[in-house]
């Protein structure tokens, strides 16, 4: 059998698998620790029929249940960081102060130190924005900086 893994920009990674029966399952591996373990529509195959989110100690026992001590390893590997250096997914929702508004406005990184370095659009990742890039709700904005500068960034993009 073999498992796709595939860079998620600013996310993490998802590794996918097809069983015999012609089913797709997968898990992304998020860089917050977060995995979910996806169930794919067999008829759009970048359409997910189920999604569980698993905390990190879940997603170790699913995959020692199933056997694939590889899958452990790689689990592991991804919830090392680099010492200091903080990620986090932000939802820009609906009626957000951002909500229409550009990168630019925010002034997060000259404000906070952190940089916004991906915006996930449904199915479409937006790598380095530029500053005149507009957000929308829903809208995941990808932010890198020390855990300082990812919490005001936060701040930014929920109160203005």
């Amino acid at each position: 059998m073999d498992t796709e893994r595939t860079s998620l920009p600013g996310i993490g990674f998802q590794h996918v698998f097809t069983t015999a029966r012609n089913r797709r399952i997968g898990v992304v591996s998020h860089r917050s620790g977060r995995r979910d373990l996806v169930i794919y529509d067999k008829e759009d195959p970048d359409s997910a029929l189920v999604s569980v989110e698993l905390s990190v100690d879940e997603a170790n026992g699913l995959a020692e249940l199933i056997g694939t001590p590889r899958v452990t390893e790689r689990l592991a590997e991804l919830r090392r960081q680099v010492d200091g250096l903080a990620t986090a997914q932000l939802a820009i929702t609906d009626g957000s102060p951002f909500d229409g508004n550009t990168l630019g406005d925010t002034q997060a990184r000259s404000r906070t130190g952190a940089s916004i370095v991906a915006v996930v659009r449904g199915h479409e990742v937006v790598a380095s924005p530029r500053p005149d890039f507009t957000f929308h709700g829903g809208d995941i904005v990808v932010v890198v900086g020390t855990e300082e500068g990812v919490a005001a960034v936060a701040t930014i993009l929920t109160s203005g």
